[in-house]
């Protein structure tokens, strides 16, 4: 996966003021989907811009104990996840300390965790490089074991990940500093 080549509309920029990138609006199904979730990855590392390590670890609301690194490190997870277990049918192992990826270890800062992160997305974009929307991995492990999916389901369920994640971002990001939306 790469970003989306698909030519847009004249007029219509690339990217939004905040650096951003715009999803397409038109084209064919697989470089907008791509884009989709290109927009969700900018719009949490957006969220985590200028914030200090100290900042990131502070959580939205008791007796919540999410925090913008928690979820940078799951996000991590959920990629690794997706891509190299069920996609490319890869063993890999968690990279922090459990499933989800929320627990925080006093040792590591965001910075480590973003490049952890982006290290993922990359990693994921190669291996699902070349592969139609058609193409089917495997649910690794839990209920769902062994259930067929489509890169499609992937792609759809990475966006809807980022999204719902995104907004708990929003949260996090106006509880630490006043910065809404976007």
């Amino acid at each position: 996966m790469t970003t989306p080549q698909t030519p847009r509309s004249p007029g219509i920029p690339e990217t939004l003021p905040d650096g951003r990138p715009i999803p397409l609006l038109t084209g064919p199904e697989l470089p907008m989907l791509e884009s989709w979730l290109d927009f969700h990855r900018a719009t949490l590392e957006l969220k985590c811009r200028g914030l200090d390590d100290t900042q990131v670890r502070l959580p939205s609301a008791e007796p919540s104990s999410l925090t913008l690194l928690g979820l940078v490190q799951h996000l991590a997870e959920v990629e690794r996840n997706w891509c190299r277990r069920v996609v490319a049918g890869l063993d890999a192992p968690l990279v922090f300390d459990e499933e989800t990826g929320y627990a925080l270890d006093p040792g590591r800062g965001l910075e480590e965790a973003l490049d952890v992160w982006r290290r993922e997305i990359a990693r994921g974009r190669e291996l699902l490089a070349g592969r139609a929307l058609e193409d089917t991995g495997r649910i690794a492990d839990g209920p769902m074991a062994g259930v067929e999916v489509s890169v499609r389901w992937v792609l759809i369920h990475l966006i809807e990940e980022y999204a719902r994640h995104n907004g708990h971002a929003d949260i996090l990001r106006e509880r630490i500093d006043g910065t809404a939306g976007v």
